[in-house]
């Protein structure tokens, strides 16, 4: 297995890394997400999406797109460590993370045959234009009606402990 510093690659590097996934004729899988907070639902989409082709790709939101879109107070966990939880998961090829508070300038350089969500996102995916015009697919990933969530994580933690 590869050492972390190798799985979490720069959107500088990510051309290169793509080109030479494709070069090996394999399949490529993105999901993204916040990763804050990191629970069971994290775990079940990344080895969900990690079971649709040969090489996993995790986007990150950064810190800072993270603060635009969920709130100043957020997120709990650093980039760094972020990052590094997702990548020292066995399921996971590789980490990058980016600053927009949307995914589609890291999906429009990978071109990911498959993109992975949860159920939830069936009616708002915002990642299904950039995938399809690039002739990828989304694949959604059934909750099982789970409430697993960090923001459900954080308020169950105020309420227990205030």
């Amino acid at each position: 297995m590869r050492n972390l510093e190798n799985k979490i690659i720069h959107r500088k590097d990510l051309s290169m890394v793509v080109h030479q996934l494709r070069s090996a004729s394999k399949t490529i899988v993105t999901t993204n997400g916040a990763f804050d907070m990191f629970h069971y639902g994290h775990l079940k989409t990344l080895v969900f999406a990690r079971r649709k082709g040969d090489a996993l790709i995790v986007g990150i939101n950064s810190d800072a797109s993270i603060k635009k879109y969920k709130s100043e107070k957020r997120p709990v966990i650093s980039e760094f460590e972020r990052s590094s939880i997702v990548a020292a998961m066995e399921c996971v090829d590789y980490v990058s993370i980016f600053n927009e508070e949307t995914p589609e300038e890291f999906l429009e350089i990978i071109k990911p045959d498959f993109h992975v969500k949860g159920s939830e996102y069936k009616n708002n995916i915002i990642e299904k234009t950039v995938v399809e015009q690039n002739n990828g697919k989304i694949i959604f990933m059934d909750r099982d009606n789970e409430d697993v969530s960090t923001s459900g994580i954080i308020q169950k933690l105020l309420s227990l402990y205030g």
